[in-house]
């Protein structure tokens, strides 16, 4: 669910700074995520990334989500999107431990 926060209020959030780069961070918020993954993890690996880079990726998605819907959402929904973060967060913490303590590079088909 914070992924899709971040993928509809950070291009709606730098709309209001710049059009010319709302298709640019779409394209940076859904690809990024999509083609960086950790085998074991996900089905389908395009580019094996370390647990750590994986969880990066996964915290910069997590602040975009808390912070674009400041923006452009009232703080009641703002507010009810940050806990949505914070519970995503919480949810996942086995997993994010799991990623970064030994998740693997390499390719699972190698």
């Amino acid at each position: 669910m914070s992924e899709l926060i971040a993928w509809i209020t950070g291009p709606w959030a730098k709309a209001i700074f710049t059009k010319w780069l709302v298709l640019p961070a779409l394209i940076i918020l859904v690809a990024v995520p999509s083609i960086f993954s950790t085998t074991n993890d996900k089905n389908n690996v395009v580019v094996p990334t370390a647990g750590p880079v994986r969880v990066a990726v996964e915290f910069f998605l997590f602040a975009v989500a808390a912070v674009a819907p400041w923006f452009i959402w009232s703080p009641v929904i703002s507010g009810a999107a940050v806990g949505v973060v914070i519970a995503s967060i919480v949810a996942g913490t086995p997993r994010i431990a799991w990623l970064l303590r030994d998740a693997p590079i390499e390719h699972a088909g190698q």
